[in-house]
């Protein structure tokens, strides 16, 4: 069954269906339009997704960017890439949309393909500042970014507040008694993320007269194992800490279990303390405390900018959500 027999049927022209399919209901009469779909019914027609693409200038399809994972990497790894597609996914199917996932070493290296699915717009996950041009410069669909910094470009994006979080992370480490802490974190050359958690951390500790010596920060990237050996360090480095602090939950996971092997207890021996507030806190042992946001007001933040620019509304603006303490078992008090 194709659009001619339907055409055929009916006794109309082919031009009649496809106005029918495509909503143009304003070319058809009630009494045809109600034959047609009848017919489309009775036979359970399903119209070609990429013709209809193509006649409405449309593909009903968003793109989904996330950099900087080898051809032979896993994007799961890290379950916060997990959380964020699964509510971002969830968000676009519920306007009758598709989400086109792409992992990319190199942002760039998407554009080309973005263009020939002719996506009706695109979302970027976490992208340096140095590519936010060039990915704006050579689309021309809407293209909203998330967890990303721009200083220099004018940009629809949609995070944190991740100064606060990592103000919020000291300073609750502090209320706890804790005084000799480290900072396990990434290693950031530029504004983002990881930078912005940071200069809240150290603010926070600045204010309780608390200077972060460089000894004190351990260098991991966002990878359970590596941030087990960090574990390990940290256990055996004989400093005398009571806590460390994280820039993500996975890396707090990591260091649990890598101070586990070495024999020092979370929270007995130690106190950690992540961010994110994965799903996953709730389930590990000891259950973590971390600075929490939410996925789903993120994907509806950044889905509600997506749809707006793509009905015309081109307001650039940025949205910082909100960050909060999310308590659990990983943080002991001192008396």
């Amino acid at each position: 069954m194709n659009l001619k027999d339907i055409a055929k049927l009916a006794g109309v022209s082919g031009a009649t269906v496809s106005n029918v399919i495509n909503g143009n209901y304003q070319k058809v009469s009630d009494k045809t339009r109600a034959k047609v779909e009848r017919i489309i019914k009775e036979y359970d027609y399903k119209p070609n997704a990429m013709a209809r693409s193509l006649v409405k200038k449309e593909s009903k399809i968003i793109g989904l960017v996330v950099p900087y994972v080898g051809a032979t990497e896993d994007f799961l790894v890290n379950p916060y890439n997990a959380h964020i597609i699964a509510a971002l996914e969830n968000y676009v199917r519920s306007r009758d949309y598709y989400l086109m996932l792409r992992c990319v070493g190199r942002t760039g290296d998407v554009i080309p393909l973005l263009s020939s699915w002719n996506v009706d717009g695109a979302f970027f996950l976490g992208v340096l500042e140095k590519e936010v041009s060039q990915i704006q410069n050579a689309l021309d669909v809407p293209v909203v970014f998330l967890d990303t910094y721009a200083e220099k470009e004018k940009i629809m994006n949609v995070g944190l507040d991740d100064y606060r979080g990592g103000f919020l992370s000291a300073r609750y480490l502090l209320g706890c008694g804790h005084k000799k802490i480290a900072l396990a974190t990434p290693e950031y050359k530029e504004s983002g993320v990881i930078k912005e958690r940071f200069r809240g951390f150290t603010d926070a500790l600045s204010e309780a007269g608390i200077k972060l010596d460089t000894k004190d920060i351990y260098r991991t990237d966002s990878m359970y194992s590596s941030a087990i050996k960090v574990g390990q360090d940290i256990a055996l480095s004989g400093k005398g800490y009571t806590a460390v602090a994280t820039m993500s939950d996975i890396v707090a996971f990591g260091l649990i279990e890598g101070m586990r092997q070495c024999g020092v207890n979370v929270p007995d021996d130690m106190s950690i303390i992540g961010f994110d507030n994965l799903p996953e806190s709730e389930y590990f042992t000891p259950k973590l405390t971390t600075i929490g946001q939410n996925f789903g007001e993120k994907a509806r933040a950044a889905g509600d900018m997506m749809f707006d620019l793509i009905d015309g509304k081109t307001d650039l603006k940025e949205v910082h959500l909100t960050v909060k303490v999310v308590e659990r078992q990983s943080v002991r008090t001192i008396r």
